[in-house]
């Protein structure tokens, strides 16, 4: 393959066609990644039971907090690579890849320490039961180990997405993801190293689509870093982290609401963590089409603002939304109808057991199905908005997600029972919603002025 066929200009053709060829490779990739998520969970939950599964719901919101602010930040500093790209100014884009390196190895190391010294007390503050603690403890950690990992792939797939690529993120996943299955079968079932296997399986994968990502971008002519475009400055790495730091921040601020959720999941006893637990490893699956065109949408509007086509933003805009609309209905439809199958595979034990964690299981799905155009529009809208520079606004919508998840995972409990924790994602999802309509307003009248 020709690696250069793969960096694509949005800034002229059929917004919508662009999108969503943009989009499709990325959504198979992220396919992949929540299948060899969904694999941990099948192998875990099938091979060493339900309280092992419980042990990684515990662990999971933490683990997500650090990843989603690795993914922040390297989002961050990918709007101004695709800036720079849609304006053809290849010099300055080699200085904003060469300078997110460094800022991206700092965070990476300081995440690292940080999250080993947490990992025991967060365990404690979330209310985890005392049977499946030493496991999510051990999970955690194995999964904390490999930060800097993380940070690499993610940033070298933000780097590849700004130019364009979507391809070459989805071989690395496709290649991690097979990888990550069979490690796991190794590590879990021939090996007998419990969660901690299935957490070294998913590192050790991730290992190897980051160098799959490193071997392509070497390829690409434009990015060939000099010793100059190293230099560190005030400036760029003020503007970096200008970017970076709000959606770090957003992600960060989003986990920790739903490791209050968490805790309070937590109360309700082991069948109920396993059976949310079994829904929340399909959330990956349900948002896999609306992240993929939020990646898309975050490139294709930062291109064009960098070459100063701000009324193509509006017609990508017009166009992603209805294709995410249409798509977010499909999956709500395959989920309605199929989805106690697949949740039957994350859940072993007695007959009894088996039944009433899939019950849990599958009305949290329906739920969440039924709300999923809520969750389509924040992605698209919030991440327009990221590509025009302003990740500000998308920061408040953070909080609002956060303060809705919070309050109703609190309060509703407390009026429905069980019944009303199902109901905090979809009250983060609207909260967001209505700070980023009228976000997304503002930021196109700022622009067109």
């Amino acid at each position: 393959m020709d690696f250069m066929d793969s960096v694509k200009s949005m800034t002229s053709g059929s917004p919508g066609r662009l999108i969503f060829s943009f989009a499709l490779p990325l959504m198979v990739g992220n396919l992949f990644q929540q299948l060899y998520t969904v694999a941990d969970a099948m192998i875990v939950g099938q091979v060493l039971g339900v309280g092992a599964i419980a042990a990684v719901g515990a662990a999971e919101w933490m683990i997500w907090l650090m990843q989603g602010m690795i993914q922040g930040f390297t989002q961050g500093f990918s709007i101004w690579m695709a800036q720079a790209f849609g304006a053809g100014k290849t010099d300055e884009l080699r200085r904003v890849v060469a300078n997110s390196a460094v800022l991206s190895a700092a965070i990476a190391v300081l995440m690292l320490l940080c999250g080993q010294l947490v990992a025991a007390p967060i365990l404690h503050i979330l209310n985890t039961p005392a049977t499946v603690f030493p496991e999510a403890e051990i999970y955690m950690r194995t999964m904390f180990a490999g930060i800097p990992v993380v940070m690499v792939y993610n940033l070298l797939a933000a780097i590849l997405r700004s130019l364009g690529d979507g391809k070459t993120p989805l071989y690395a996943m496709i290649f991690a993801s097979v990888l990550n299955i069979a490690l796991d079968l190794l590590f879990v079932i021939v090996f007998h190293w419990g969660v901690a296997g299935a957490a070294a399986a998913t590192v050790t994968a991730q290992l190897a689509s980051a160098i799959f990502c490193l071997a392509r971008l070497r390829s690409i002519e434009m990015l060939r870093l000099a010793k100059t475009d190293f230099v560190l400055t005030p400036a760029t790495h003020g503007k970096l982290l200008q970017l970076g730091f709000p959606m770090a921040f957003q992600n960060a601020v989003i986990s920790v609401g739903g490791m209050i959720v968490q805790s309070v999941v937590n109360s309700f006893g082991v069948h109920f963590i396993a059976g949310f637990t079994a829904t929340n490893k399909l959330y990956g699956m349900l948002e896999v089409a609306a992240t993929s065109y939020g990646f898309a949408m975050t490139t294709y509007t930062g291109q064009n603002i960098g070459a100063g086509k701000q009324e193509r933003v509006r017609s990508g805009y017009r166009a992603a939304m209805g294709i995410a609309m249409l798509t977010s209905l499909v999956i709500m439809v395959a989920m309605i109808l199929g989805g106690r199958a697949i949740l039957r595979c994350f859940i072993s034990g007695d007959a009894q057991t088996v039944e009433d964690t899939l019950a849990i299981a599958y009305h949290y799905l329906f739920i969440m199905s039924v709300c999923l155009p809520i969750l389509y529009y924040l992605h698209v809208t919030r991440s327009c908005i990221q590509g025009m520079g302003n990740t500000v606004l998308p920061m408040v919508s953070g909080i609002a997600e956060f303060l809705m998840r919070t309050g109703a995972a609190l309060l509703l409990p407390l009026l429905m029972g069980q019944e009303g924790i199902f109901y905090a994602e979809i009250s983060a999802w609207a909260g967001a919603d209505v700070v980023l309509f009228f976000s997304y307003r503002y930021c196109m009248k700022k622009q067109k002025g």
